[in-house]
C-alpha cells in the first residue's frame, strides 16, 4: 500500500482518553505493517466556531488515507472519500433539545456518512443504532471491536470470600452506579469506584452502610492496579457503545458481573454472569452468587481469558489494515 495512514484525533483533554489509548496502541501495531502519521485538533468542544476552525485549519494531502478516530466526526466535510470514519457509540451524542439533536445529527452522523467511504462502528450493537440515523450508507458500515490495553496482564489470586472487593467503573447516569449501590447493601464487601460519584452517590453510600471508596483521574497503571486489587467486577450499566472494563477485568482474571443487554451482552457472550441493570434485586442476587459459587466464579474466569482473545490489538489491527487496503484500491 502506497498511502499513509493518518490517524486524526480530538484536541486532548485530561479527563477524556479512551479513543487516544484505545487508537495509540492500534496505530502502533498498525505502524508495523504500514506507514502512518497523526493529526491533532486545535480546538475542542462541539459548537459551530470549534467545527469551523478546525475545518479550516486542516489541509488535504494527497496519498493519504484519513481515519477519524472519533468525536470530531464532522472532520469528514474535508478529508474526502478516502476516509474511514469510527463511532464510539450514538446515544450519548444525539441527545438534547431538538434543535440540539438535529445540529448533531448532522455534522456528527448525516454529512459525515456522505463523504467517507467506510465507517466502523465497535459492536453489533451500535451498528444496529447507526443504521436508523443513516440508512442511506448502511453499506459503508463495518463492526471492528476494540482491542484491549496489552498492558492488562492476568494474575493469579485468592478470592476473598469473607470480604470480596468489588469494582465498579464509572459514575454517569448509564453507569447504573445508583442502582448497584443499593444492591450491595448488607452484602459484606469493599466497594472500590473508579471515578468521581455526585454528592447524592456518596450519600447514598453512606445511607446503605457502605464500606466504600472512589479514585479519579488516575494514569493507566493505577488503574491496572486496581484491576488486580478487586475480586470481581461489577459492571451493570444501563448502556454502553461497547463496554471494555468487561474485557479488561478478564484479561487479569477477575470474574465479571454485567447487564443482560446491548453491547454488554455481546462483548461478554457467556464468559460474564448477566444480570437485569434495571432491578436491584437480579444485581444483587447476581453479586451474591458469584461470591458464594466457587464452580460458577471461577469457570467464567477461564471462559473470560478465552474471550478476551478476540480483542487483542493485533487482530483488530488486522480488521483496519483490510479496510484501509480496501480504500487503496
Amino acid at each position: 500500500m502506497t498511502e499513509t495512514i493518518i490517524f486524526i484525533f480530538r484536541k486532548p483533554d485530561p479527563n477524556y482518553k479512551s479513543i487516544e489509548g484505545l487508537f495509540g496502541n492500534i496505530s502502533k501495531t498498525v505502524g508495523l505493517r504500514e506507514s502512518v502519521s497523526f493529526l491533532t485538533m486545535n480546538f475542542s468542544g462541539g459548537s459551530p466556531r470549534t467545527l469551523w476552525s478546525n475545518i479550516k485549519s486542516f489541509t488535504k494531502e494527497e496519498n493519504r488515507i484519513y481515519h477519524i478516530t472519533g468525536d470530531v466526526q464532522y472532520m469528514a466535510l474535508v478529508t474526502g472519500k478516502k476516509s474511514v470514519l469510527t463511532v464510539h457509540d450514538v446515544k450519548s451524542i444525539v441527545n438534547g433539545h431538538f434543535l440540539k439533536r438535529i445540529y448533531m445529527k448532522l455534522f456528527w452522523f448525516w454529512l459525515p456518512a456522505l463523504f467517507v467511504s467506510r465507517i466502523t462502528v465497535i459492536s453489533e450493537f451500535t451498528k444496529k443504532e447507526l443504521e436508523k440515523i443513516i440508512p442511506f450508507s448502511k453499506n459503508k458500515i463495518r463492526v471492528v471491536h476494540n482491542p484491549v490495553n496489552f498492558l492488562f496482564q492476568f494474575s493469579d489470586y485468592q478470592f476473598n470470600q469473607t470480604k470480596p472487593r468489588i469494582l465498579l467503573l464509572g459514575a454517569k447516569r448509564n453507569k447504573n452506579l445508583n442502582r448497584v449501590l443499593e444492591s450491595l447493601k448488607d452484602i459484606p464487601c469493599e466497594v472500590v469506584l473508579i471515578g468521581q460519584p455526585t454528592h447524592e452517590q456518596e450519600v447514598l453510600a453512606e445511607t446503605f452502610g457502605l464500606d466504600f471508596t472512589y479514585k479519579f483521574n488516575l494514569k493507566i497503571e493505577d488503574v491496572i492496579a486496581e484491576y488486580h486489587s478487586c475480586d470481581m467486577l461489577c459492571f451493570a450499566s444501563t448502556y454502553e457503545g461497547f463496554g471494555m472494563p468487561i474485557i479488561e477485568a478478564q484479561s487479569v482474571g477477575r470474574p465479571v458481573l454485567t447487564s443482560n443487554i446491548g453491547a454488554m451482552k455481546e462483548v461478554a457472550a457467556d464468559s460474564a454472569l448477566l444480570v437485569d441493570p434495571y432491578d436491584i434485586t437480579s444485581i444483587r442476587e447476581g453479586v451474591i452468587k458469584l461470591i458464594e459459587d466457587v464452580d460458577l466464579r471461577e469457570g467464567l474466569v477461564q471462559k473470560g481469558l478465552r474471550n478476551v482473545k478476540r480483542f487483542s490489538t493485533e487482530a483488530v489491527a488486522e480488521d483496519y489494515l483490510k479496510i484501509y487496503r480496501e480504500l487503496s484500491v
